[in-house]
């Protein structure tokens, strides 16, 4: 993780476009943070969770739908022209419609950040902060070597835990309660699992 010194020149999407291969940035607050693009497991958990809450709130399959569920959004706002969430969701009555040719100018009303080695602290003491102070409404922080997932709602401009969630399989979690969502079956194999030894590996 890196980031550009203060009293430099603000960072445009331009140095984000000249990043080196495998390379991956934000520009958050004037900052220009730069990371290692992130590995399968992670983008397996992003494809899962994203797919899960995707179905029955967005497509409507077997939920409500009423939502935008978008996996790695670049999103635009204020002297931040592109922070991009793991998965990230906007109310249909909010955001009628998805921008085509244009960034998503909309803050979030639910984010998900997959915690990894190379994005751990940027994500908490970062991006967790700024979600709040642009007035995004609830958080889930996935730590995959724990194998626990945290709901957040904000409340006064700060975080506040409204639940943690592990092994559930019909876990009811705020933005999304309306239909029960497996967490259980996002995580991969733990040490020593295999796929008769796990009774969820047939699912993996």
């Amino acid at each position: 993780m890196s980031t550009t010194k203060p009293g430099r020149r603000a960072p445009t999407l331009a140095d984000l476009d000249g990043l080196p291969p495998g390379t991956v940035g934000e520009i958050i607050n004037g900052v220009l943070y730069t990371m290692t693009k992130p590995r399968a497991l992670h983008q397996r958990i992003m494809t899962g969770i994203g797919s899960s809450v995707g179905e029955p709130f967005d497509m409507g399959r077997g939920g409500p739908g009423g939502w935008w569920i978008v996996t790695g959004p670049g999103i635009e706002l204020p002297n931040t022209p592109e922070i991009s969430p793991d998965v990230a969701g906007w109310r249909r009555e909010r955001m009628p419609e998805m921008p085509d040719d244009e960034p998503i100018r909309l803050v979030p009303d639910w984010v998900c950040e997959i915690l990894s080695k190379t994005t751990r602290h940027h994500d908490q003491l970062v991006k967790m902060p700024y979600y709040a102070e642009v007035g995004v409404a609830h958080a889930w922080i996935v730590d995959v070597e724990a194998r626990v997932l945290t709901a957040q709602r904000l409340e006064s401009s700060r975080w506040l835990t409204i639940g943690t969630y592990s092994d559930e399989t019909e876990a009811r979690i705020a933005p999304f309660d309306a239909v029960p969502l497996n967490v259980a079956d996002w995580w991969p194999p733990a040490p020593g699992d295999s796929e008769a030894g796990d009774p969820r590996g047939r699912h993996r």
